[in-house]
C-alpha cells in the first residue's frame, strides 16, 4: 500500500504541474519571471542585411534567449560617439554584461570604463578593444586569417606584383590580418620574387573605396599585377570591379574573408580565388553562452591571452578555414551557411 500511495502522490504532483503549465503563470508571476531574466547588452558597429553581422546578431540573441537571458541590441552605424552613448544607455537599463563589436578598436576604451564603473563585465566580440580593462576577447585568430589569404595566393602565383588591400585602419583586426599577410609573403619579398606595389587601407571596409584604391594601384603598376590580397569579401568585391574595368577579372587572383554569399558565387565563377570561412555559429553561440554565464555571476577563463596595450586579455580564439571553389560544397553548403540554390541558382 505504501508503494501505491507513493505512486499516487507522484501522479498528483505531475498532474498539478501539467495543469499549471496549461493554464500558464499569472500576470504577476510572468512579470516576476521577466525581472529575473538577466539582460545582456549587445553593441554592434554595423549590420548589413543578409550578411555576416546580421547572422552574428541573430544567432547571439537566439542562444541567449534559449539560456534564459534577454538581449538588448544597439547598432552604431559606424559612429563611435553614438556607440558610447548607446553603451551608457544600456548600462542605465541595468544590463549585467556588455558585449561590444567596437567601431574603433582604439577609441572604444571609454565604453569599457563606463561599464567598469557599474561593475559590468565586458566581452570584446570579434574586434579587440585596445588599452582597456576588457574581461574577455572572443574572435577568430585574425593573424591566421591573413596568413591563409596570402599563402593561398602565393602558392598559385609565386612571382609577380601584389596589391595588399587592407581593412579599416580603425579596426585592430585589419592590422592583425595585415601582419599575417606580410608574414606569409616575407621571404618571397626579400628574394624579390614578389613585389608589393601598393598596400592601402580601406576606410570602413567599403567596397567603393576598395575599387578606387585598386584602380590607383593598377595604374601605378601598369596593370602588371598577379594577385590582390583583399582582407575581406567586401573589399574583394570592390577590387574585382576595378579588375573588370581593366579586363583583368579571372586573370588576377583575389582573396577574401567571411564567405559572404556574393563572394561564394564569385568563387564558383572564378573571379575570386578564395575566402576565409569563419563558422559564425560557433563564435556567436559561444559568446552568448559565455555572456549568460557571466550575467549569472559565473566566471570564464580564456584559453590564451592577447595584449591590448593595457593588459593581457583572456581570449577564446577559434580557427579560421580557407575555402576555394573546390571546397564550397564540402564546407559552406554542408555547414548550411548558404544553400546550394543560393550559390548555384535553381536547376
Amino acid at each position: 500500500m505504501k508503494r501505491d500511495g507513493s505512486v499516487f502522490a507522484i501522479g498528483v504532483v505531475s498532474a498539478l504541474a501539467i495543469a499549471g503549465a496549461a493554464c500558464g503563470p499569472s500576470p504577476d508571476r510572468t512579470a516576476q519571471l521577466q525581472e529575473q531574466r538577466p539582460k545582456i547588452g549587445l553593441l554592434m558597429d554595423t549590420v548589413e542585411e543578409g550578411e555576416r553581422w546580421q547572422r552574428d546578431r541573430d544567432l547571439f540573441v537566439e542562444r541567449a534567449k534559449q539560456q534564459g537571458a534577454d538581449v538588448l541590441v544597439e547598432i552604431a552605424g559606424g559612429d563611435q560617439a553614438k556607440q558610447l552613448q548607446q553603451a551608457e544607455s544600456l548600462l542605465a537599463r541595468d544590463v549585467k554584461v556588455l558585449v561590444v563589436v567596437p567601431h574603433s578598436s582604439e577609441d572604444a576604451a571609454p565604453i569599457v570604463e563606463a561599464a567598469k564603473k557599474k561593475s559590468v563585465p565586458v566581452i570584446a566580440y570579434d574586434r579587440l578593444i585596445l588599452k582597456a580593462d576588457v574581461d574577455l576577447y572572443m574572435s577568430y585568430d585574425n593573424r591566421r586569417v591573413g596568413e591563409l589569404q596570402a599563402q593561398y595566393l602565393r602558392n598559385r602565383a609565386p612571382q609577380g606584383n601584389y596589391i595588399l588591400l587592407g581593412g579599416a585602419p580603425t579596426d585592430h583586426n585589419a592590422k592583425l590580418i595585415r601582419e599575417g599577410q606580410l608574414a606569409a609573403l616575407e621571404d618571397a619579398v626579400k628574394r624579390r620574387e614578389i613585389k608589393i606595389v601598393a598596400d592601402p587601407w580601406v576606410p570602413n571596409w567599403e567596397a567603393d573605396a576598395a575599387t578606387a584604391l585598386t584602380e590607383a594601384a593598377l595604374k601605378k603598376a601598369g596593370n602588371q599585377v598577379v594577385a590582390v590580397v583583399a582582407s575581406n569579401d567586401v573589399t574583394a568585391g570592390g577590387a574585382i570591379k576595378a579588375l573588370e574595368k581593366s579586363g583583368l577579372a579571372n586573370k588576377v587572383l583575389v582573396s577574401g574573408q567571411d564567405a559572404n554569399l556574393d563572394a561564394v558565387r564569385r568563387l564558383v565563377s572564378g573571379t575570386q580565388a578564395m575566402t576565409v570561412y569563419k563558422p559564425l555559429r560557433a563564435l556567436a553561440v559561444g559568446a552568448a553562452s559565455v555572456a549568460v554565464q557571466l550575467a549569472n555571476g559565473g566566471k570564464v577563463e580564456g584559453t590564451s591571452t592577447v595584449d591590448n596595450g593595457l593588459k593581457k586579455v583572456p581570449s577564446l580564439l577559434l580557427v579560421p578555414i580557407s575555402v576555394d571553389k573546390d571546397l564550397v560544397d564540402q564546407l559552406i553548403i554542408a555547414d548550411k551557411f548558404h544553400t546550394r540554390e543560393q550559390v548555384y541558382g535553381k536547376k
